[in-house]
């Protein structure tokens, strides 16, 4: 049954999947892409299972830049992880036959991690009463009867300072010290040791319709703030095309709440140049129990946002690197040399 499921001609992209059948979808995903596809384990939740990723990518012999993209940090937030297959399923889909995405491939690697809190995951699947449930599954403290780190307040980014509770039954619970939760440190240690490589950081949530640039805390700027609002707001411009959805762009403070301790602020600490934090549909009509009906829109709106802040990573680095080395070359040249030079190409383009 399981492999019927994952066949990738029977894959239903457009239903929530149980971790086991997603699970299941990976390893498929390497068998149909042998060449592009593989499987990274680069964790364990507390409940000891096996974080993963698949890292997509053209081989070519040399290190490449990366893109990283994580779904399922909360447990309840079912249409992430549907997006972050929708994803792969897209990219795979195109590389070959779309000359942008097989440049892409080419250059740089994309890590997906269809789902990062798999314990809370599965949880959210037991029955109708775990639905809801928001954080991983490791226990609170000694003095504490409740269970569960949010794993979006655990990170090393002005970490426990706001938007967080430290009674240990809260949602926002941070956790005893930052990346004290094996998730949020498998991440750290992951993306931390290779941020060089590390264009972008997607972080994929829901809900709210929200396209969030760092930080979460409203006494800090990002440095390059208005580049990620800019790239933002391209974004939702990419999005509304779709299907005509309004996403709203902005800092966490500004548009939704303050938070510490977020993966979006830590990326964006560790030098990532560009992190976001995507929050799919909807508004609050249906909040977390996102009819399957809505699965295929929002996932192709939020592929075309997604994609456009790629775009831009990857061209600011490979085709923006010439552009810019030739305008600070004209800068540095003297007016004598801007004549000279001038006068050569008019001679190239008249003979």
């Amino acid at each position: 049954m399981i492999l019927f499921l994952c066949n990738r001609a029977q894959y239903d992209y457009y239903k929530y999947h149980p971790m086991s059948e997603i699970t299941s979808w990976m390893e498929q995903m390497v068998k149909d892409h042998p060449d592009v596809v593989t499987v990274v384990k680069y964790g364990k939740t507390y409940e000891s299972r096996d974080i993963s990723l698949l890292k997509i990518g053209l081989n070519t012999g040399k290190e490449k830049k990366a893109i990283w993209m994580d779904c399922g940090i909360h447990a309840r937030e079912w249409i992430a992880p549907a997006f972050c297959q929708y994803f792969v399923r897209e990219i795979l889909q195109t590389y070959k036959t779309d000359a942008k995405m097989e440049e892409m491939m080419k250059n740089v690697d994309f890590y997906v991690t269809p789902v990062l809190n798999m314990d809370g995951y599965i949880y959210t699947w037991e029955n109708e009463t775990t639905r809801l449930w928001r954080k991983n599954r490791s226990p609170g403290p000694e003095d504490c009867a409740c269970y569960g780190t949010d794993l979006n307040r655990n990170f090393d980014a002005n970490w426990g300072t706001v938007g967080v509770s430290f009674n240990c039954c809260s949602n926002t619970y941070p956790g005893t010290k930052p990346a004290s939760e094996p998730e949020a440190k498998a991440v750290t240690e992951f993306v931390g040791s290779r941020k060089d490589i590390f264009l972008c950081f997607l972080t994929i949530h829901s809900y709210g319709q929200l396209i969030l640039v760092p930080y979460g805390h409203p006494n800090y700027t990002a440095p390059n703030y208005d580049e990620l609002m800019m790239v933002g707001k391209g974004a939702a411009e990419a999005v509304w095309k779709v299907h005509g959805m309004n996403y709203t762009v902005g800092a966490s403070p500004d548009v939704l709440y303050a938070n510490s301790g977020s993966s979006r602020d830590w990326a964006r600490m560790q030098g990532i140049p560009l992190s976001f934090t995507f929050e799919l549909r909807d508004n609050g009509t249906y909040g977390f129990k996102l009819p399957e009906d809505q699965i295929q829109p929002t996932c192709e709106e939020a592929y075309s946002g997604a994609l456009h802040i790629i775009t831009y990573a990857h061209d600011k680095t490979f085709s923006g690197a010439v552009a810019n080395a030739a305008v600070t070359l004209w800068s540095i040249l003297s007016p004598t040399s801007h004549t000279f030079i001038f006068v050569w190409f008019q001679v190239l383009w008249l003979s």
